[in-house]
C-alpha cells in the first residue's frame, strides 16, 4: 500500500454531487416508487392476469431490489462521509 495522500478539489467536488444526488432525492424516489408498487399490488386495485404476474413475481423481485439499492446508499452515505473527512484531513479543506 503506497503512503501517498492526494485531495483534489475533484475528489472534494465528486463527494458532493454524489452526496447531493443522494440527498437530494434518490432514496425518496425508491420510497415513492415502492409506494406505487404496493398501489398496484393491490387487487382491489388492479386485477386480471397481467396484475396477478406483478403481485406474484415483478413486484416481490423488483421490491427486493429496491430495498437492497436503499440499504446499499445507505452505506455509501456513511462511507462518503468518512471520504469527505479524510480529504479534509489530507488537506483537501
Amino acid at each position: 500500500m503506497s503512503g501517498r495522500v492526494l485531495s483534489t478539489d475533484q475528489a472534494k467536488s465528486a463527494i458532493q454531487q454524489v452526496q447531493s444526488i443522494i440527498n437530494g432525492g434518490l432514496a425518496d424516489q425508491i420510497a415513492r416508487l415502492d409506494s406505487q408498487g404496493k398501489v398496484l399490488s393491490d387487487p382491489n386495485v388492479w386485477d386480471g392476469p397481467l396484475a396477478q404476474q406483478f403481485r406474484d413475481q415483478i413486484w416481490p423481485e423488483t421490491k427486493s431490489a429496491l430495498d437492497k439499492a436503499k440499504t446499499e446508499l445507505d452505506q455509501l452515505r456513511e462511507q462518503l462521509q468518512k471520504i469527505a473527512q479524510n480529504i479534509m484531513a489530507a488537506g483537501g479543506a
